[in-house]
């Protein structure tokens, strides 16, 4: 069992973001080294002090307050932080007898491994040998390890909801070795809506509860294996498939016909202008994403956080409106595409459904 820190987290929680934000490694690790030896338990270190400090850092980044570059080096910092605390505590968890044994990964595609990382320690503190593999593991690459180590279970990460169907492959793929998945991470939704619907075998929102979980007996064995589209039938209709093979002309089609729906746009500088691009492309994606879990949810929450990035970066939220107007033109012939896009404006706006027969008219 976790104890209590042996102090009030707060200031030590300051004293890691500083030493973070300054990007003193040495400082960093240190402190963490440092709590442990005043008696805190390394558990809480991990979740209680690093964790909390890595979600600020998210935070910062959100705001427009740091840089892509400094939120990387904020997370190696913290990584490290992570290194130093597994080495220390390494000969304390050494477990007698055979160990259980967990594989704990990103899916292809997600580099937000801190999170996975945090997972792991939490399960090798309480006694479990654990393989690490790391951001963005290929499915037949991961599928290899489970055949060469036979894992009790897998624990699977992702942070970005666009890589949710790489973990639906990835998770029939474990099943069907006869393995049984664990997912976790914000990409799976914040009740773990998203992991029910991919058949996952059990969801955790945090580090904490997957450890008492599995602690109180293993996962049951995955039923015959399935087909992915056994989970998702909407998938039959194809729409999904034909957004995400057209996703570059779509993205390439909207921005044509933005500067004349957004006139701000025509002063954008070249920076400006390839930022607009990527907040397209990450539109669209998402658009496919909740088409392939047939969830409007998803999308309109991606769209309310993209609205609040914009404004942290001085561009009004509005200047959503008409590159989605130019998106579902361009979709009108797929009614489920055009429904999501109906809907989440509508939520976006604050508006209540409306019937849109003139695709020009952004309201």
């Amino acid at each position: 069992m976790t104890l209590a820190p042996a102090a009030t987290p707060a200031p030590w929680i300051e004293q890691l973001w500083r030493s973070v934000t300054e990007g003193d490694e040495h400082a960093a690790t240190a402190l963490v080294l440092r709590a442990l030896d005043e008696g805190w338990e390394p558990e809480s270190i991990l979740l209680d002090l690093i964790a909390p400090v890595q979600g600020r850092v998210g935070e910062e980044w959100a705001a427009n307050r740091f840089t892509v570059a400094q939120e990387h080096a904020a997370t190696a910092i913290n990584d490290r932080a992570i290194a130093a605390l597994s080495h220390r505590t390494r000969t304390r968890t050494r477990p007698e007898g055979q160990p259980r044994r967990l594989a704990v990964a990103c899916v292809d595609g997600e580099w937000h491994a801190l999170p996975a990382r945090l997972v792991a320690e939490v399960f090798r503190l309480r006694g479990w040998h654990v393989d690490y593999l790391g951001a963005q593991v290929p499915t037949h690459h991961l599928i290899s390890h489970i055949h060469r180590t036979g894992p009790e279970a897998v624990a699977l990460s992702s942070s970005i909801a666009t890589h949710l169907p790489a973990a639906h492959a990835a998770i029939t793929a474990v099943q069907a070795t006869g393995t049984p998945v664990m997912v976790g991470g914000a990409a799976f939704g914040d009740r773990g809506q998203y992991a029910e619907l991919l058949g996952a075998d059990l969801w955790a929102p945090d580090a904490r509860t997957a450890a008492a979980r599995l602690h109180e007996e293993p996962l049951p064995r995955p039923a015959s294996p399935h087909q992915p589209v056994d989970d998702l039938p909407h998938l039959s209709d194809q729409e999904y498939t034909l957004v995400t093979r057209t996703r570059p002309a779509l993205v390439r089609t909207v921005m044509a016909g933005l500067a004349e729906r957004f006139p701000p746009m025509r002063d954008y500088s070249r920076a400006q202008h390839d930022r607009t691009a990527e907040d397209i492309a990450h539109i669209v994606h998402f658009l496919a994403t909740a088409l392939y879990l047939d969830r409007t949810d998803l999308f309109t929450g991606f769209l309310a956080w993209t609205a609040r990035i914009l404004a942290a970066r001085g561009v009004p939220a509005h200047s959503l409106v008409p590159a989605l107007d130019l998106l579902r033109a361009e979709l009108k012939d797929f009614p489920r595409t055009t429904r999501m896009i109906d809907q989440a404006t509508d939520h976006l706006t604050g508006a209540g459904p409306v019937h849109r027969t003139d695709t020009r008219n952004p309201a």
